[in-house]
């Protein structure tokens, strides 16, 4: 399925344009690059923060319900600038990227990420009392913090090893 996705994408004006933007504005690529990184560091700073918080392991006094609340923009806007500027090296070279069986395995930790993220953030608005307490609750809360920082860690370690992936899956 990915390679019938990125031999379409292949075929298509899209990737012509994104191909033409990336290599005839001189400096873009590494200015999306950056966008990119900073963006990413959006993300894991607020998402790690409220992990370690919700894990007991980084600023007790903050409220769970507000730290959310304050850092989630963070977060959000992360998401849309990582997504903004990547997209146009996946569209620029769509067989290199969906045939990377690293890239696969970020997007599929990517896809988990986001979703555990805004329904973490979802119920925290909806139900702040399941920060309180020792609970089945709470202790489901710590699950999910768990989770949540193994999977961005896992995106960002994978995200990290797309351009090296020829040295994991060697060709024979």
């Amino acid at each position: 399925m990915m390679s019938e996705l990125a031999d379409w994408l292949s075929n298509t004006p899209v990737r012509d344009f994104s191909a033409s933007l990336l290599s005839s504005i001189p400096g873009l690529p590494p200015v999306l690059q950056t966008v990119h990184l900073l963006s990413i560091a959006a993300i894991m700073a607020s998402i790690v923060m409220i992990d370690l918080r919700v894990l007991g392991l980084a600023v007790p006094s903050q409220d769970i319900g507000e730290m959310i609340a304050r850092l989630s923009p963070w977060t959000v806007w992360g998401i849309v600038g990582a997504a903004s500027s990547g997209i146009w090296f996946i569209l620029a070279r769509p067989n290199r990227y969906f045939s990377n069986p690293v890239f696969q395995i970020k997007f599929a930790l990517l896809a988990l990420a986001i979703i555990l993220t805004f329904a973490f953030y979802r119920l925290g608005r909806n139900q702040a009392s399941i920060w309180s307490g020792t609970g089945g609750r709470f202790s489901l809360a710590r699950a999910y913090a768990f989770v949540s920082l193994s999977l961005w860690l896992g995106v960002a370690m994978a995200g990290r090893w797309i351009a090296y992936s020829e040295y994991l899956f060697w060709p024979e």
